[in-house]
């Protein structure tokens, strides 16, 4: 049970932390105790209309800032961020249960969007033709929206916002951030950052809740846009409930990331790289490697090295140095155990059991080590479904064209990566591989901030990618102005044929 005295995570509205109608709450656990930490505000809809009204009126003065101010409060969050990104890696640490450095790197990685926002005067750069008729000149423009709302998820509460509202706030938008309720406290640093930058008042605001809040923000009539990250279900969700009440959407969904080895890969490099990516963070990654791809005869010395790699991490509390961290929560740590019987049951070959891990943590955390299935085929679901734990599956293929048919059968199309020392062969993965982020040797292939982050098939829902030139223009509306001043040697008289060009 709390106690009495735990903290209240509240909103942030207008530039301040407010409490709302504070009718109902949520708990906020420590994974590597167990134990409730605080609690967290959940907005009704009332609370979502204040905010977003309060927000409509700081976004129209916003907007009229001129870009050079907006640009020096970007700067200015950036050094706010740098300078206090060990706290927020603590409160990520604290709340989603990922090791130190792991928060440390996602902090970092939120940082080169910000970076990549501040040159926002020349992303938001129109175009300018002189003379495309007799006196006739055509320039474009871009605009902001007004009100967005960012709909982010707990295994990257600093990250995911950061994906967003820094090129929102640039392009001149005022920003309405729902959280996870599973660990809520970074989004808080994340605005008390903005505020100590210069932001005005309500151009930044964070709501906590569930669904409620979710649905609040899709269906209002003055949010203009939503970005959202999650699991494909809720993407989908999300994608039609925004799209059907006239927003734009980018909901990013779920993941079945591919991991194929060709026989002339270095191996020990590709044991390296899949237990990093595959069991970081708990495997609690949207572009985690879940599926190990083995060209024959690859699995039977690789699986022996990956095996030898897990044996070595520690498990335990992310604050004491540990490899790997808790789940989040203790239901999903359950969903997540209930995936490895699954497997067990289907008859995959379990190398590695996490079920029975001796965590070095204090208290009943949510624990589940790392995992190891090889012969997983699909129809299983250890393969079949998201599972967004540590959980690594091998499937042995015959051969390169079976390794890419297994890839492009897949619902899934988030990440995927090849490891080869074949040029010819790299060169045709990235081309014929039906997904949206491809790494050559590369296990984890986030593009950096002036790229854009977004997957295909089941993994995105909406048509423009996170962040990068397509984050600019899923922010902004353009603009054509066809114009011509008078003067009497471009006086045309009437003519009531179709205008060309001439």
């Amino acid at each position: 049970m709390m106690d009495a005295g735990t903290d209240l995570v509240p909103h942030w509205r207008s530039g301040a932390r407010w409490a709302g109608g504070a009718e109902r709450t949520g708990d906020v656990h420590d994974p590597a105790t167990g134990q409730i930490a605080r609690q967290v505000a959940f907005a009704s809809g009332a609370d979502v209309d204040a905010v977003v009204a309060d927000a409509v009126l700081a976004g129209r003065a916003w907007a009229e800032q001129s870009l050079s101010r907006r640009t020096a409060v970007l700067f200015a969050f950036r050094e706010a961020l740098s300078r206090r990104r060990h706290d927020v890696a603590a409160a990520i640490t604290a709340e989603h249960g990922k090791v130190l450095d792991d928060a440390l790197g996602e902090v970092q990685r939120g940082l080169e969007v910000v970076e990549f926002a501040c040159g926002a005067p020349h992303l938001l750069k129109g175009g300018y033709s002189e003379g495309v008729s007799t006196g006739v000149d055509v320039y474009s423009i871009r605009q902001a929206l007004g009100v967005v709302a960012v709909i982010a998820p707990f295994n990257f509460p600093a990250m995911v916002p950061l994906w967003f509202a820094p090129v929102a706030i640039a392009c001149g938008n005022a920003v309405v951030l729902k959280p996870s309720e599973k660990d809520p406290s970074a989004s808080m640093l994340l605005a008390e950052l903005w505020a100590e930058a210069g932001l005005p008042a309500g151009v930044f605001s964070v709501v906590h809740g569930d669904k409620v809040a979710v649905d609040a923000l899709l269906t209002h009539g003055d949010v203009a846009a939503v970005s959202f990250v999650g699991s494909t279900p809720i993407a989908r969700y999300v994608y039609e409930t925004g799209t059907a009440h006239g927003k734009r959407v980018q909901a990013l969904g779920g993941a079945k990331n591919h991991m194929v080895v060709l026989p002339d890969a270095d191996l020990e490099a590709a044991a390296d790289a899949a237990v990093s990516a595959g069991f970081g963070s708990a495997g609690e990654r949207c572009m985690a490697v879940s599926a190990l791809v083995c060209v024959d005869p690859v699995a039977d010395e690789l699986v022996p090295l990956i095996a030898s790699r897990v044996a070595r991490l520690r498990t335990g509390d992310g604050r004491r140095g540990a490899d790997m961290g808790p789940l989040v929560t203790g239901a999903h740590r359950d969903k997540v155990a209930s995936y490895v019987d699954a497997g067990v049951s289907a008859g995959a070959a379990l190398v590695i059991d996490g079920r029975d891990v001796a965590p070095d943590a204090d208290g009943a955390g949510f624990w589940l080590g790392p995992t190891l299935f090889d012969r997983v085929r699909p129809g299983m679901s250890i393969y079949d479904d998201e599972i967004f734990g540590p959980v690594l599956s091998v499937l042995r293929v015959p051969s390169y064209d079976a390794a890419l048919a297994l890839v492009n059968a897949n619902r899934y199309g988030n990440g995927t990566a090849i490891f080869t020392a074949d040029g010819g062969a790299a060169r045709r993965f990235q081309h014929e591989v039906q997904v949206g982020m491809i790494g050559v040797n590369v296990p984890i292939p986030v593009p950096m901030a002036y790229y854009s982050f977004g997957g295909w098939k089941a993994s995105l829902f909406g048509d423009t990618h996170a962040h990068g030139v397509e984050g600019v223009h899923f922010y902004t509306r353009g603009k054509v102005v066809t114009s011509r001043w008078p003067h009497p040697a471009t006086r045309t008289g009437v003519d009531l044929g179709f205008p060309t060009h001439d």
